[in-house]
């Protein structure tokens, strides 16, 4: 998935991509990825939209929190990128909330740190 492989690359952490098309009727996939600063959020969230521009055709239909930094999320139409911050992360805890639906097996090097998946399970 080249959202999730472009937030991986640019060394955002805990890239999980649930698949919630069986539930959502709107969406498909939800990509979500930790970044450590304001900074790095605006930044993972520029070079996916550019990755999915360039590499299939896709523009954003929407784009959310880019001013503050904290949480930036960006719709696609099929796939819903969710870039946060480590404590907006926790306080949404999007993979609870999805809970019920299947996750997309990533390779360790897109995945990266497991530290919010271990977090999650002890919740």
């Amino acid at each position: 998935m080249i959202a999730a492989e472009t937030a991986g690359e640019k060394k955002a952490t805990d890239v999980v991509v649930l698949d919630v098309g069986e539930t959502l009727v709107i969406t498909g996939y939800f990509v979500i990825a930790t970044c450590s600063n304001e900074r790095q959020v605006r930044s993972v969230a520029e070079d996916v939209e550019t990755a999915l521009r360039e590499r299939a055709g896709v523009k954003p239909i929407g784009r959310e929190g880019e001013r503050d930094g904290r949480w930036v999320l960006t719709d696609f139409g099929d796939v819903v990128v969710h870039i946060f911050q480590p404590d907006e992360r926790d306080f949404y805890r999007l993979e609870k909330l999805w809970s019920d639906v299947p996750r997309v097996d990533l390779p360790d090097t897109v995945a990266g740190s497991a530290s919010v998946e271990a977090e999650v399970a002890d919740a």
